[in-house]
């Protein structure tokens, strides 16, 4: 199983961080406010532990679960802190109409990251086109992007101890376009599907 830490105290830090212990894996919390990460390690249970904000993490993969402006100013924060590291980034960077990306050009949150991130971690992007009811709830397909396929693999493993299955999308510059199928997803929940309780996935013909 894995060894995870996760940067931030919100609803997917805490969806992923139960699915987690349910999965076997060791999950370290990592927040600003101390107590409102000792809060959620406490509500985690399994042995859940409380990291200081900034110093390196426990876990060999490091989710950061923020909102999506905090997500590349956390990692900068962190530094040499997240050498060796896998950074997994989940944020989603609508902009203020929720039907387009916050940022300009072909580019991503998890690209970014991997811009201020050091040089020996590796930076995957996923979870970030699944609701986290439906994370919470259901088996939803998990679609990765990075450019280390050892990195990906120890991804895929943490995935599957979840029940989940990850499907690799390619490199990390595809982290625009799921950061685009993201806002697909809002546009589905808005109109075509009409609510939260969904995700994308594939469907494969049987052979």
């Amino acid at each position: 199983m894995s060894s995870i830490s996760i940067i931030g105290t919100g609803n997917m830090a805490r969806t992923i961080g139960a699915r987690a212990i349910a999965g076997g894996n060791t999950v370290e919390v990592m927040g600003r406010d101390r107590s409102k990460a000792a809060d959620l390690a406490k509500a985690l249970g399994g042995g859940a532990t409380t990291g200081e904000w900034g110093t390196a993490p426990a876990g060999d993969i490091v989710i950061v679960a923020l909102l999506y402006d905090g997500v590349v100013p956390a990692v900068a924060h962190y530094g040499d802190a997240l050498a060796g590291k896998v950074v997994v980034d989940i944020s989603n960077p609508f902009n203020a109409t929720f039907d387009g990306l916050a940022h300009d050009g072909e580019t991503s949150i998890a690209q970014e990251v991997a811009k201020v991130a050091p040089a020996s971690a590796s930076v995957v992007k996923a979870f970030n086109t699944i609701f986290r009811q439906v994370l919470e709830k259901g088996r939803p397909d998990v679609f990765i992007a990075g450019d280390d396929a050892r990195a990906k693999a120890s991804v895929e493993a943490f995935v599957e101890s979840l029940g989940l299955r990850p499907l690799d999308v390619g490199g990390l510059k595809m982290a625009h376009w799921l950061e685009g199928a993201g806002v697909v997803t809002v546009g589905l929940a808005n109109h075509g599907v009409g609510n939260l309780d969904f995700a994308l996935g594939v469907t494969e013909l049987p052979v």
